[in-house]
């Protein structure tokens, strides 16, 4: 059990800034990837409690779309804004990746961003208006989900390049934990409603075939990405 609860641990350390403490002997990155639905989990439900507030709906969304953010310390929306700077330039992947490095951001990520945060304010408006407990499995669910489908991608893709995010995650990464990481995030969206499923694998495939076709591989940034756009089509088509 204690490599269990090191390797979830390790899970949230990565995805959230949530404190977990001193791990003794941290296990490889990838070895932790069958608990990442669970830290997505943890940030949704986070979210819930906070659009659970006695407040205006749009006001309480606005206040749970940046406690998910303060959660996660806005990983995968970096990795949104960068992917989208870096797809709109450059002449080869060479460039493309390089631009993705960059801490500026362009114009192309900005309004990534702002798409992409002004979806879920909208979505998480809606779901302001639902039974508490009903809200909180489409939150914890759409994050589940979202993120389990990430260690599938990082398995069974090549890498952009050899250094990075998704090269230090790949260590320790096994079929076994890429296949509990899916099927605990397929199991929980599925329980949310069944459309949603198909609907947020698709999105992150078209993350990973444009990532493919532009890049020649996957990144850090592009798990990033992957994970925003399906967690909002899952919370679109939940929200329908």
């Amino acid at each position: 059990m204690r490599p269990r609860l090191d390797q979830a641990r390790l899970a949230l350390a990565l995805l959230t800034r949530l404190p977990v403490g001193r791990i003794g002997t941290a296990p490889p990155m990838g070895a932790s990837a069958w608990a990442w639905p669970l830290a997505g989990a943890v940030v949704g439900l986070a979210q819930a409690l906070v659009l659970a507030l006695p407040l205006a709906a749009p006001v309480a969304a606005g206040l749970a779309v940046a406690a998910g953010l303060a959660l996660t310390g806005a990983l995968h929306e970096d990795g949104l804004a960068d992917l989208a700077d870096g797809l709109s330039g450059g002449r080869d992947p060479e460039g493309r990746l390089a631009i993705m490095k960059d801490s500026r951001i362009g114009a192309h990520g900005a309004a990534a961003l702002v798409v992409a945060l002004g979806l879920r304010w909208t979505a998480l408006t809606l779901l302001a208006g639902w039974d508490t407990a009903d809200a909180a499995l489409a939150l914890a669910a759409a994050g589940a989900a979202s993120r389990g489908l990430l260690p599938a991608m990082l398995l069974r893709l090549p890498l952009a390049r050899a250094g990075g995010f998704a090269a230090a995650a790949r260590a320790g990464l096994t079929p076994a934990g890429a296949a509990v990481a899916a099927l605990t995030g397929a199991a929980m969206l599925l329980a949310a409603g069944p459309w949603a499923l198909p609907l947020a694998a698709l999105a992150a495939a078209g993350i990973a075939a444009l990532a493919l076709r532009r890049l020649g591989g996957i990144t850090g940034d592009v798990l990033g990405a992957a994970q925003v756009v399906a967690e909002l089509a899952a919370l679109v088509v939940l929200t329908a």
